[in-house]
């Protein structure tokens, strides 16, 4: 087997928990992700950050900013839908995070918080935190004219700094860090990580780290990058070097805090940005070294890709990934779960499908209903299938709906053993 785990004596749990049906989350999923029988198909939706907002019972700005309160809402909703884990899709935050802010304004509409430096982040009470220069302004982003990738300066630019990692700056980092060494990496990288695996022992638990190619969009704005693939693709082939050794070095730090899989968000790498043609060059390259970073600490390596990649699934699996997230259906995507199931079911396990605008937002609750069962009908045979909303579940969708997605795999997704 190629992972770690399934030589473990924890595989050999996990196993005789299926025969009695009675898994923890984590077996469950891992089983599933193994292509291995779990006692039923495991639910597994990543929340927007709007959603934890509303429901999580806590300030936007200390859920966004604070790794404990971070892990713990995670944790809460988790329990409280009845989800089998969750994804950890921010890194780790400095206990001394406030000691960057200078003022923070809360009222109905959600929080404002103005740093020392000078920027401005408004987090919504339903939406992601967004971040603006003084006065408003947009965040300034590297010009691809005058970039020189070997400056470590390019790390510290607000535009990329708080697009990628969600900070004021780098923290406590010096100038000087090898960004691409994980001995550069403090402490609390990883908190998040470290306070949700001690909250959820048995749930599990995914850490993320960003693929190149969405460094890169980040880096330039996205219009840029997109042209400067064009233009300056040299240049673009230089950065995506420097962003996969620094995301290699990252899953190395989180490999060592016991995540259960390591996702690569690669959200806009689809065809509605690029091209079959560039997403052989400029993706598949660097995500390779990523999955077989993953794959080197023993863990299950998978991407998260929004949109249309229903043309591209075959380039998909040259990365090395174990597994694909999101399969957004039509009108969203291009993927159709049962056609992925049969030419890809057997290299890849799958997670999602699930329209969450159409299919959990707006729908009605028959029609909700009708497509989780279709799903569940869809992607249990063989297992290597995890029930989910395609994308991230929007802030508004009702959390008895989620409740009911569990519901319908206990009733429609068990195995028999």
């Amino acid at each position: 087997m190629r992972w770690g785990w399934l030589l473990c004596p924890g595989g050999l749990s996990y196993e005789r928990d299926a025969m009695s049906g009675s898994m923890t989350g984590r077996e469950r999923v891992r089983a599933a992700m193994a292509h291995r029988e779990p006692d039923r198909v495991p639910v597994m939706c990543q929340l927007a950050l709007g959603h934890y907002f509303l429901h999580g019972g806590c300030d936007p700005a200390d859920i966004w900013f604070d790794s404990r309160t971070f892990a713990a809402t995670l944790e809460t909703l988790r329990a409280r839908y009845g989800f089998d884990g969750f994804l950890l899709n921010l890194p780790g935050r400095p206990a001394t995070w406030r000691e960057w802010v200078a003022r923070i304004d809360r009222d109905g509409s959600g929080t404002r918080m103005v740093w020392r430096n000078g920027l401005e982040s408004v987090v919504p009470a339903d939406d992601n935190l967004q971040t603006f220069m003084p006065g408003g302004g947009s965040l300034p982003r590297a010009d691809c004219a005058t970039v020189d990738p070997d400056d470590p300066a390019l790390f510290r630019i607000p535009g990329y700094v708080w697009n990628v990692w969600h900070a004021p700056g780098l923290w406590d980092i010096p100038d000087d860090a090898d960004l691409a060494d994980p001995a550069s990496y403090p402490a609390w990288f990883v908190s998040a990580l470290r306070e949700a695996r001690a909250l959820a022992p048995d749930a599990s638990i995914h850490a993320e780290v960003f693929s190149p190619f969405t460094h890169l969009l980040e880096l330039f704005g996205y219009q840029e990058a997109l042209i400067a693939l064009i233009e300056r693709p040299d240049l673009c082939h230089r950065l995506l070097e420097k962003f996969a050794a620094i995301a290699v070095a990252q899953i190395a730090c989180l490999a060592r805090h016991g995540p259960d899989a390591i996702l690569n968000s690669s959200a806009f790498a689809g065809a509605g940005f690029i091209s079959r043609e560039m997403y052989r060059e400029f993706v598949v390259p660097y995500e390779r070294r990523l999955a077989a970073a993953v794959h080197d600490a023993g863990l299950p390596a998978y991407v998260h890709t929004c949109g249309a990649i229903g043309d591209r699934l075959d380039l998909m699996a040259e990365t090395g990934v174990d597994g694909l997230d999101t399969l957004d259906p039509p009108p969203l995507g291009t993927v159709d779960l049962a056609e992925a199931k049969r030419n890809h079911g057997e290299r890849f396990f799958l997670k999602g499908n699930l329209d969450a605008v159409n299919e959990m937002l707006r729908a009605d609750d028959a029609t909700f209903d009708a497509a989780v069962i279709e799903r569940l009908r869809t992607g249990k045979p063989g297992s290597g299938y995890i029930l989910s909303s395609a994308c991230s579940v929007a802030p508004h969708v009702k959390p008895e709906r989620l409740r009911r997605m569990v519901a319908l795999a206990e009733r429609h997704g068990r195995y028999d053993h």
